[in-house]
C-alpha cells in the first residue's frame, strides 16, 4: 500500500510563473493581515474567527497577531485526523497573516469616533475580499480554516453551508464568552464577505490563469 504524501505538490508552467505566484501569495496574505487590522481598529465588531482570537488575547494577555498564528496552528492540527494535505500557501497563511495584522495595529491608531471607525471597517472588509482573491488564485493550497471546512465536508458528507455555519457559529460563541467584540461589523462580515469574495476571486483567477498560460507559451521547450 502506497502512502499519500501529506503535502500538496507545487506545480508551475515555468520558473517565472512560480516566482510570480509566490509573490502574489505573499502580497495577498500581507494585505489580508492589513485588512484584519483595519477591521479590528474599526471598533464595530469583527469576523467570528477574530472574535475568538481577540477573546483569547484578552484572557491571556497575548497579542492579537500571535493568537491568530496560534489558532491557525491548532486548526492545522485538526487537519491530521481529516487527512487534509498541506500546501505552501497553507503554511504561509498560518504564519504571515498574524504579524501583518499586528504591524497594522501598531501603525494605525484607534479612530476617535464610529464615523471614522465604520468606514475603516468597510475598507478592511473590501480589502480582505480582494486579498482573498489574490492568495487563493495563486493556487498554493487552502488556508487552515478553509481546509478544516473542506475536510469536515469530505468526512461527514454534510453540505458546505452546514459545516461552515457550525464552525463559524462555534468560534463566535466561544470568542464572545471569552470577551471578544461582537457588533454590527460581525453581521456586515457575515453577509458581505461572500459576495465580495465572489466578485474578486473569479477576476483574480482569470488574470492569474491567463498570465500562467502566457508564460508557458513564452518559455522555450527543452
Amino acid at each position: 500500500m502506497q502512502l499519500r504524501s501529506p503535502f500538496l505538490p507545487v506545480t508551475a508552467t515555468s520558473r517565472r510563473d512560480l516566482v510570480e505566484r509566490l509573490v502574489q501569495l505573499v502580497v495577498g496574505l500581507f494585505l489580508y493581515g492589513v485588512a484584519l487590522g483595519f477591521m479590528v481598529r474599526g471598533g464595530i465588531g469583527v469576523a467570528p474567527w477574530d472574535v475568538l482570537a481577540l477573546g483569547v488575547a484578552e484572557q491571556f494577555g497575548l497579542g492579537y497577531g500571535l493568537v491568530t498564528v496560534l489558532v491557525s496552528i491548532v486548526v492545522l492540527l485538526l487537519w491530521i485526523p481529516l487527512r487534509q494535505r498541506v500546501g505552501v500557501g497553507t503554511v504561509a497563511n498560518a504564519l504571515l497573516i498574524g504579524p501583518a495584522a499586528d504591524l497594522t495595529l501598531v501603525l494605525v491608531p484607534a479612530p476617535p469616533s464610529v464615523w471614522i471607525g465604520a468606514p475603516l471597517f468597510v475598507l478592511g472588509l473590501v480589502l480582505l475580499a480582494f486579498a482573498t482573491g489574490l492568495y487563493i488564485a495563486a493556487d498554493f493550497g487552502p488556508g487552515p480554516r478553509d481546509g478544516l471546512m473542506t475536510g469536515l465536508v469530505a468526512r461527514t458528507g454534510w453540505r458546505v453551508w452546514i459545516v461552515r455555519t457550525l464552525i463559524e457559529g462555534s468560534v463566535l460563541v466561544i470568542g464572545f464568552l471569552l470577551g471578544g467584540p461582537v457588533g454590527v461589523g460581525t453581521v456586515l462580515f457575515a453577509f458581505g464577505v461572500g459576495p465580495l469574495v465572489g466578485l474578486f476571486l473569479p477576476w483574480a483567477t482569470r488574470l492569474r490563469t491567463a498570465r500562467s498560460q502566457q508564460l508557458a507559451r513564452a518559455t522555450p521547450r527543452e
